[in-house]
């Protein structure tokens, strides 16, 4: 018997390809968009074409100075951009990157039942995700077998009600799966009205196009 295709099957397959060449063209998403976090302190501005040297940075004080960070400011949009920029200064040392990750690995192992806990949960999920983005082809990522989406969905559920943690969840899954992320947009689009710097990443503009434009009419997922 010979196995023919539906058509919905083919467009969605279509659909990831394109979204996929998309983001070769304006840069992986979590990598390539900055999250405006208003007066918050984060680490240095480091662009995307950081080499290791470049700049007075010590990429040595990346693990401190990273986990001083998120440890001091509650702030969702706070930890997705302090682990945006760790995830670039990471990429242009393998044992810095592996031990961020090991240290946030550990900090996720011990973490409470509470806010705080799923913090550390989310922090693991997300710099997860944000390496497999930003890593090279044949490039050592100490994340390649982690599933970052897991920990971020145990953080959200531990979390409870947050829209900016939903946020995060439908930057991860712009491709798919698609009721997951239809699920992860609508909550942080509700959440914006009331959260102004939530609203203000999401009218943000990335390849000429909105962030909340980026979401909604995001591709159709892998099957």
């Amino acid at each position: 018997m010979n196995f023919q295709p539906s058509a919905r099957f083919m467009i969605g397959i279509v659909a990831v390809l394109l979204a996929l060449s998309t983001f070769a063209l304006a840069g992986p998403p979590l990598v390539c968009h900055r999250i405006e976090i208003g007066p918050a302190h984060t680490l240095p501005w480091v662009d995307l074409n950081y080499r290791k040297g470049m700049g007075n940075y010590d990429l040595n004080n990346l693990s401190n100075d990273t986990l001083a960070i998120l440890n001091a400011n509650p702030s969702v949009l706070v930890h997705m951009e302090t682990l945006r920029r760790a995830t670039i200064y990471a990429r242009q040392d393998p044992q810095v990157a592996k031990e961020l990750l090991t240290r946030l690995h550990a900090r996720a192992a011990n973490a409470d039942s509470g806010s705080t806990g799923a913090l550390a949960l989310f922090d693991l999920g997300y710099l997860a995700e944000t390496y497999k983005q930003w890593f090279g082809q044949g490039e050592p990522d100490p994340a390649r077998t982690l599933d970052g989406l897991s920990w971020v969905g145990k953080a959200i559920q531990m979390r409870g009600s947050d829209p900016e943690m939903e946020f995060a969840a439908a930057l991860i899954t712009l491709t798919g799966p698609e009721r997951d992320h239809n699920s992860h947009v609508q909550k942080a689009m509700d959440g914006a009205h009331t959260d102004p710097l939530l609203a203000q990443n999401l009218a943000s503009t990335f390849h000429n196009q909105t962030i909340s434009a980026l979401l909604t009419s995001g591709p159709e997922p892998k099957k």
